[in-house]
């Protein structure tokens, strides 16, 4: 990791302001592309990093939950509530910070918003498993749940995936709108739908991002066709799923991490002794990913702690050269380390 000249009490922050300047500056689908590869490259070193399910505090309202990892080299954690009724009361449904630091000192090397960016690693996450997992040659993709990841998987999949169409549909006609709207010039063709079941009509990938916290059916059994790529990426939590659990029964299921998966994943509907395939294993080629043309693959996204790592290195890798970041000051910097008292005298 590149580092960052500044003084030893200071390191940089990137704000909101300055995550949208970055990905304005670099382009969003370069932006998606490049953390892609990351992500990737992360996962081909899967043995390298602690991994634990994410630290959940549930409510009535929502989840506020702490996702840790490191290599053994940096180490990360990111801040990330759920709250579905938030948009209702016009706030996001999901806010997030970030933390990346040395592993041989303890200090932090950097800290920025992650709302924008977990929307960012979510949709590359989604296109890199999809690259290995998709049909050959998809070109069309449904998109169930218009909301704030919409656009986001949407411009992913046309970088990395080369998707042509979006077949939109929300049960809040607003955010079909939005989305259209925002993919206006994006190249894509567009289309809005008026049921679930329209817009998976000849769709290769069907991306379901839904966020109601409550057993939903968003697809049913009937409307999943052989040869068909699902990306379940709606917010997870226990007691959360999107799909109806005849559709697991005919997929091959593919995850992150089993043990977080287990918990909040679409496989909580099923018993323990339901197979799934931790997706780092295709690409150590201890498992086979899609083999059959008519074979319906399952990506049950949660996220995982791992993405953003790989997230927030990368923006890190960038920020060097650039004023797409501000020095704070959150470290003490006593003139002699064990003085921490002297350094009060300083303000005095």
């Amino acid at each position: 990791m590149p580092p960052i000249p500044s003084p030893l009490a200071y390191i940089p922050f990137v704000s909101v302001e300055n995550m949208m300047r970055f990905v304005n500056h670099f382009g969003v689908e370069k932006v998606l592309c490049e953390l892609t590869d990351a992500i990737e490259a992360d996962y081909r070193r899967w043995g390298e990093f602690e991994k634990i399910p994410r630290l959940a505090s549930h409510s009535r309202d929502g989840v506020i939950e702490l996702m840790p990892t490191s290599d053994g080299e940096a180490f990360s954690f990111k801040y990330v509530n759920g709250h579905p009724s938030n948009t209702a009361k016009g706030f996001q449904t999901v806010a997030a910070f970030g933390l990346l630091a040395r592993v041989d000192t303890g200090y932090p090397l950097m800290l920025t918003e992650m709302t924008l960016l977990t929307a960012l690693r979510t949709a590359a996450t989604s296109a890199m498993v999809a690259r290995h997992l998709a049909p050959a040659g998809a070109k069309v993709m449904a998109m169930i749940g218009n909301g704030a990841q919409a656009e986001f998987q949407a411009l992913a999949m046309k970088a990395v995936m080369g998707i042509e169409e979006i077949r939109l549909y929300d049960v809040d006609l607003a955010a079909t709108d939005k989305t259209v709207r925002n993919l206006r010039d994006s190249d894509l063709r567009i289309t809005p739908c008026r049921s679930a079941q329209e817009a998976v009509e000849g769709a290769q990938i069907v991306t379901t991002c839904t966020a109601d916290k409550a057993y939903a059916t968003i697809l049913t059994d009937n409307m999943v066709g052989a040869g068909i790529h699902i990306n379940a990426i709606g917010g997870d939590c226990p007691g959360k799923t999107e799909l109806h659990k005849d559709i697991l029964s005919r997929a091959d299921t593919f995850v992150e991490f089993e043990p977080q998966t287990r918990i909040e994943g679409e496989i909580q509907q099923m018993d323990a002794a339901y197979p799934v395939t931790e997706f780092w294993r295709v690409l150590s080629g201890d498992a086979v990913g899609r083999h059959d043309a008519r074979q319906i693959t399952l990506f049950d996204s949660v996220g995982f702690a791992t993405e953003d790592f790989s997230a927030l290195r990368y923006i890190y890798s960038k920020l060097q050269g650039t004023d797409f970041f501000q020095d704070i000051d959150i470290l003490a910097d006593p003139d002699d380390p064990r003085d921490l008292f002297g350094m009060l005298r300083r303000a005095a």
